[in-house]
């Protein structure tokens, strides 16, 4: 099961009620938030356990199912551009069957959402090199690591799809 915890704007911008209490893996949950880059609205997510962003765009307001959707198809797509095994990605995304929709809870990975928003405006016209590069930048939280390569290294651990 992969969490989404939505941040408050998003919470109201996609016309949603979170469920309390969701006890998840680190490394299946995300934190979600909304943003304006390059004058258009985008949403990142931000994994809890290894900081990988992920940003798309061309969700309108209310269109929960479509968000999860969309996310789903642009982590294979980013991870198979990246070189990661697709038996790997096949299994992450297995536990994306069922996704439940909850509140932040990280203040450390919301820290990390906004130095990955930081930039209102790029020149990337693919949005899969914007992730190639926002996702090796080194980050405190874990161990100045590239998040990126630490994902990798997280899904061969069986280990991280335990939940909490």
């Amino acid at each position: 099961m992969l969490t989404l915890k939505l941040t408050k704007d998003l919470l109201k911008d996609m016309k949603t009620t979170p469920i309390e209490d969701v006890n998840a893996a680190p490394f299946l949950s995300w934190h979600v938030h909304i943003y304006n880059l390059n004058k258009r609205k985008h949403i990142v997510f931000v994994n809890d356990q290894t900081r990988l962003a992920v940003i798309i765009d061309g969700i309108r307001t209310g269109q929960t199912e479509r968000l999860k959707e969309r996310f789903m198809l642009t982590l294979r797509e980013y991870l198979l551009r990246e070189g990661v095994v697709e038996s790997l990605i096949n299994r992450y995304l297995a536990y994306g069957s069922e996704v439940v929709i909850s509140k932040t809870n990280n203040r450390s990975v919301l820290g990390t959402m906004k130095e990955v928003t930081w930039f209102i405006e790029d020149d990337f016209h693919d949005n899969i090199e914007r992730l190639m590069w926002l996702n090796r930048m080194i980050h405190k939280p874990i161990d100045y690591m590239k998040p990126i390569e630490y994902f990798k290294e997280s899904l061969w651990d069986h280990k991280n799809y335990n939940t909490v």
